[in-house]
């Protein structure tokens, strides 16, 4: 067992007298450099581990770097992003990078900038954006100083990566699912947009306007019914209160979140009605609760760890020195559990 003395620092120099290597050598493993090999990087890791070597951040910074990753999310309590920052960290771990989550509001392009401005004054080597509402000019402005990865826009940029789900593709499967099933009116919930009008890049826009496509070509246009509010799920308890009270209510109700979704199931309940036998409730993004038994939520699987992972390996590409833009998109599937079932008044 290695012993230390408490009150001294491990340095670089430590770990390549243990490891018996350089501190070049070292460094290298450090900074994730090309060209260490596997057995170099398992030693020099093994020293690490040993020794209880951290290092210095500061230093780090004063050299260029802080081994640190910004990521913007909108809000904390929507359980996909859990599965986004699994996959994020396990993909940027191994090279010693640590995440710092900042929370953007995700309604507002001014909370936005001054969470992104936060990051930058802390010195990130880059920043993962989730879900941004903002201008793509924002988005180019960060970019040009940071790398930055996007995840959930469908941008073009010769600035920044995307990484994102086909989102026509995914709101296509829950309509057709649900027009399959029987379902003649079929209302949706969609977020606010916070720039005004719908901005076309934006996951929620397209995943309305695809669900109003739909509708129109099964010769449902007359039944189109979206209630704008939130991804949250107040916004999908409002929204479902609002959808409720038309007459005739909708037999199903397509939420674009899981979060919205579970604000639905609330406010059918609340109003006396049960799921699927009264309303059928479908959402998107597949989180990790929807499967369970109480729950059994159908669902749009996008595969947010392999999205967080994604954007990981991306980041830390940029961060090496890749300027060309990379374009990432996941295909997504249906989960179609119980809460989704033929009308009764079929």
């Amino acid at each position: 067992m290695v012993t230390r003395d408490r009150q001294r620092r491990v340095t670089i120099t430590d770990v390549a007298r243990h490891a018996q290597v350089s501190t070049t050598a070292v460094s290298k493993v450090l900074r994730n450099a090309y060209g260490v090999s596997e057995a170099m990087r398992a030693k020099v890791q093994a020293a690490i581990d040993e020794l209880g070597y951290r290092p210095h951040h500061a230093a780090r910074a004063m050299r260029g770097r802080t081994f640190t990753i910004g990521v913007l999310l909108p809000h904390i309590r929507n359980p996909f992003f859990a599965d986004i920052i699994d996959g994020l960290t396990e993909e940027i771990s191994a090279s010693g990078y640590q995440a710092i989550m900042v929370q953007s509001g995700g309604r507002d392009p001014a909370d936005e900038r001054r969470a992104s401005d936060a990051l930058v004054d802390r010195q990130v080597d880059g920043v993962l954006w989730v879900a941004p509402v903002c201008t793509r000019a924002q988005l180019e402005k960060l970019a040009r100083d940071t790398p930055l990865v996007v995840l959930g826009r469908h941008d073009r940029s010769a600035l920044y990566d995307c990484v994102l789900d086909d989102d026509e593709v995914g709101a296509e499967l829950v309509v057709e699912h649900l027009i399959g099933l029987g379902h003649r009116r079929i209302a949706h919930i969609t977020q606010k947009d916070a720039l005004g009008g719908r901005t076309a890049t934006l996951l929620h826009t397209i995943r309305a306007t695809t669900y109003e496509r739909v509708m129109t070509e099964h010769g449902l246009a007359g039944h189109i019914a979206i209630a704008a509010t939130s991804y949250t799920e107040e916004g999908g308890y409002e929204g479902t209160r609002e959808l409720l009270a038309r007459d005739p209510r909708p037999t199903a109700v397509f939420a674009g979140a899981d979060q919205a979704a579970f604000g639905a199931l609330a406010a059918i309940h609340e109003a006396g009605l049960s799921v699927p036998g009264d309303v059928s409730v479908a959402g998107y993004d597949n989180a990790r609760i929807t499967g369970l038994a109480h729950v059994a939520l159908t669902s749009i699987d996008q595969d947010g760890a392999i999205m967080g992972k994604t954007a990981g390996r991306l980041l830390l590409e940029r961060i090496a020195g890749r300027t060309a833009a990379v374009r990432f998109s996941v295909t997504p599937t249906l989960v179609a559990r119980r809460s989704t079932a033929p009308p009764a008044e079929a």
